[in-house]
């Protein structure tokens, strides 16, 4: 038998192509133990998008997360990470001093190995991380990125193509470890696995570890990884329950039955497996699991979204209620592939095409080129497979202004002023934080949101778990509703809404009836009924149809008297009084479908009836937005993140003039003054979430 090596991608690759990588620390280790003594000692731990992913979303510390993780999977345990070539763990690209830093940064909390990659496979981009990786005394894991064209399309991207990548990564005299094949979309043919890998396993020679890593989105994972091992790689990547299949790789147990009866096995004790599976099923029971992520998506091929990237994305679109255009995005994605040269779909390259098909749906095709994308055109990210558009080219020099450039990625981050361990040293020092290694790479890889994190100001968002506590009051009914600051409690039933401790009838049915409000309004108020103290709901004891009620309002009833009579089952169930008393309210009607547990009436002992209220005076018509010389709003376009406030109350501005910079989507959105005039207010401040048509300022 062939022992077939396998790193576990739960933990970080897992958490992102599920979660959008928005995980708590806490809420997982147990899981890591449990994997641990299941026998596997080879993780995927960190780094790529759950390096920003804690200080954007979870509010937790990455470095921290490293070192629980050390501590839990043990001494011996070789634990991996993820970075993007010149951009290591961000969106955009750094200079060889943060390069270099972040190697050195990882080593010291504890990792063992790094996969290292670049979207667009160009190799420039590979050789100074490649060396910050091996000098800093880490294993280092060389990439070549893989993905399908859509069909009748060319460019780049078959065993042709990435036999050269491997060429030039070899005659750059990078040093590596092991070789690995990404296919981040999972959309890569079988046999283009085959020949790439038999390709590879020539040149490199017998010794040398190469590993094959993909995604079940497109359903051909198994196809792939057993390709892969027939070509002569020596690893692949599975993960577990509940982040495997689907927009993940492929489950631990899925790819040993797989191997069953082959020459292949994964060299696991699969109970143990099984076991550590359902402690970390357990430990995620109260996230959300999208419905899209661990399903096959059969039209993957025709727009390459990475998993890692689709439920990011998605993610995103329901924070922002905006998930019915996604059809659309996706949709678009496919001309955003083909004129921006062919990178391949991955981090961050896949996010540049997800923004601009974004852009292309909400603002029309090429109106607003996203800055990540305009850049990679350009030539900022490096080289592209294939020449983008040239009209694309054209628009996006016009809109960011800037112009093409063939220079060394790396050469032009070194020279920019904005960027590297003085730029990130200065943020901190500006905002009184401590200048440490780890806050000058957190700084410089996560920016305003990374200081926002330091300085305490960052808070928890986008997470979407379930409070259990809150998830057995929805359950039950029960809400506490604060109304122009007076709180109600109010529990709902299917009949009836018991509001701080009445009940009253209720329906509801979809949409706004104007004509039932304004007959409401314009009702007098009826006669108060006499109140009732000590009330005793009387609930029904079993779903049916209130058949007859034989009381009224008011009534004085006796103990075991008749009250109402039900029809469940065909039999009519008959509601006995259950003590001496008052009807108080009755929270039904002849007819109505009710549940068990619903409350049917209230009883209790008589108390004076309170004059009736006069009604309250309608609020008054909200006021028409104010003319430029008493106050002009200026409000959220979109909802966001407010990054940057670029204004000072009572300072004049002019029309068109840079005020704020709000995040949406992960592009940093300019918000610009509409006219001439001085801020007379901020009704906003930095870090704070805001709504569409929220107020962000006030220019008088």
């Amino acid at each position: 038998m062939k022992k077939v090596d396998f790193m576990c991608t739960a933990f970080r690759d897992g958490f992102q192509s599920v979660y959008g990588a928005r995980v708590f620390t806490k809420d997982f280790m147990p899981a890591v133990d449990a994997a641990r003594k299941a026998g596997i000692t080879h993780f995927e731990a960190g780094g790529g998008a759950r390096f920003q992913a804690l200080y954007f979303y979870s509010n937790d510390d990455a470095f921290e997360m490293m070192d629980e993780f050390r501590r839990v999977a043990g001494p011996d345990a070789n634990l991996q990470t993820l970075s993007r070539g010149v951009n290591v763990v961000g969106l955009d690209s750094q200079p060889r001093d943060i390069i270099d830093l972040h190697a050195k940064m990882f080593k010291k909390h504890g990792m063992t190995t790094i996969r290292n990659f670049d979207a667009l496979n160009d190799v420039d981009n590979l050789i100074d991380s490649g060396n910050s990786i091996h000098n800093a005394g880490l294993k280092h894991e060389v990439t070549v990125t893989m993905m399908s064209l859509p069909p009748k399309t060319t460019g780049a991207h078959d065993p042709d193509f990435y036999e050269g990548v491997l060429r030039k990564i070899l005659d750059a005299g990078i040093p590596f470890d092991s070789l690995c094949f990404k296919d981040a979309s999972g959309t890569s043919t079988p046999k283009t696995v085959y020949e790439t890998i038999k390709r590879a396993r020539k040149l490199v020679g017998k010794d040398v570890k190469i590993v094959m890593h993909s995604h079940d989105t497109a359903g051909c994972c198994v196809a792939q990884y057993t390709a892969a091992l027939d070509a002569g790689a020596n690893q692949i990547d599975l993960s577990m329950q509940p982040v495997s299949g689907g927009t993940c790789q492929v489950d631990i147990i899925t790819m040993w039955h797989a191997l069953r009866g082959t020459e292949y096995d994964l060299g696991v004790d699969i109970h143990a497996i099984q076991k550590a599976e359902d402690v970390f099923q357990q430990c995620m029971k109260d996230y959300f699991l999208p419905p899209e992520a661990t399903k096959v998506n059969p039209n993957i091929p025709f727009f390459p979204l990475p998993g890692g990237a689709l439920t990011a994305n998605t993610q995103m679109l329901r924070d922002n209620g905006l998930m019915d255009k996604y059809p659309q995005i996706v949709e678009a994605m496919g001309e955003t592939v083909a004129k921006g040269g062919f990178g391949t779909s991955v981090t961050p390259v896949s996010q540049f095409y997800f923004q601009q098909a974004f852009n292309n749906v909400i603002y029309g095709p090429w109106k607003k080129i996203a800055e990540g994308y305009g850049k990679m055109v350009l030539g900022y990210f490096g080289k592209t497979p294939v020449a983008p558009d040239p009209e694309v080219v054209k628009i996006a020099a016009e809109q960011l202004k800037k112009e093409p450039t063939t220079k060394k990625v790396v050469d032009i981050n070194d020279a920019d002023p904005t960027k590297g361990r003085e730029a990130a040293i200065k943020m901190l020092k500006d905002n009184n934080i401590e200048v440490t290694d780890e806050n000058i790479f957190i700084a410089a890889s996560c920016k305003e949101k990374g200081i926002l994190f330091l300085t305490g100001k960052s808070k928890v968002n986008g997470v979407r778990k379930a409070d259990p506590a809150e998830e057995a009051a929805k359950k039950a009914g029960e809400y506490t509703v604060t109304v122009n600051g007076k709180a109600y409690g109010i529990k709902l039933g299917k009949a009836n809404a018991t509001v701080n401790g009445v009940d009253y009838p209720l329906s509801v049915k979809a949409g706004i009836d104007q004509a039932a409000i304004a007959a409401a309004a314009s009702a007098a108020p009826a006669a108060a009924p006499a109140a009732v103290t000590g009330s005793q709901n009387v609930p029904a004891p079993m779903p049916g149809i209130v058949l007859r009620i034989e009381c009224k309002e008011g009534q004085s009833v006796k103990k075991n008297q008749l009250i109402m009579v039900m029809e469940a089952m065909k039999m009519e169930n008959e509601i006995y009084a259950p003590c001496d008393g008052v009807i108080g309210k009755i929270a039904v009607t002849q007819g109505q479908q009710v549940s068990a547990g619903d409350t049917l009436l209230s009883m209790g002992t008589t108390a004076a009836a309170p004059a009736a209220a006069a009604p309250a005076a309608a609020p008054a018509a909200a006021p028409a937005p104010a003319a430029t010389g008493a106050g002009q709003v200026l409000s959220a376009p979109m909802p966001g993140l407010i990054l940057r406030i670029e204004a000072k109350a009572g300072q004049a501005v002019k029309k068109n003039q840079l005020v704020m910079v709000m995040e949406a989507m992960k592009m940093e959105n300019e918000i610009y003054a509409p006219c001439d005039g001085t801020i007379s207010s901020i009704a906003v401040s930095q870090g704070q979430q805001v709504a569409a048509g929220d107020a962000l300022l006030t220019i008088a």
